[in-house]
């Protein structure tokens, strides 16, 4: 997995600094290395043109609100992995972050950075069989044509 921690781009997006900083020394903790906070939605979507794997996106900010953030993220690239981080712990809201296409929602809590991790995990474990089945893909497709 240690190569897999060096290929992945995070994005932090938490307007408490507190919170970013701690999920950012976990990761780093953590061997990961490729790893960029932001302070409010604006600015992450204004640099999604660096094309991050995973962005846990806090669900209540300032500026715009992790759903609102959420929605555009998607429809730049629906391939980015979000994880809603919120300190509600409603089943509404949880229901919604996934309804608009995050992957997980997290509550905050004394568990998050273990909860991350957990995430990361089965993220990595996806694209892993998706790696395996397109290498599957080629060697069928190479199959019939040869």
């Amino acid at each position: 997995m240690e190569t897999n921690n060096k290929k992945l781009k995070f994005f932090i997006v938490d307007d408490d600094r507190f919170c970013a900083t701690v999920y950012e020394q976990y990761l780093k903790n953590n061997h990961y290395e490729d790893i960029t906070s932001f302070s409010s939605g604006e600015e992450c979507l204004d640099e999604l043109y660096q094309k991050p794997d995973i962005i846990f996106l806090d669900h209540n900010m300032e500026d715009l609100n992790g759903f609102e953030v959420l929605k555009k993220i998607k429809r730049y690239d629906p391939n980015i992995y979000v994880i809603m981080v919120s300190a509600q712990e409603n089943i509404d809201t949880a229901v919604n972050a996934l309804k608009y296409g995050a992957f997980d929602y997290i509550v905050k809590d004394a568990d998050v950075c273990d909860k991350m991790t957990d995430t990361i995990e089965k993220i990595l474990k996806i694209k892993e069989e998706m790696s395996q089945n397109q290498r599957k893909g080629f060697r069928k497709f190479f199959t019939v044509l040869f």
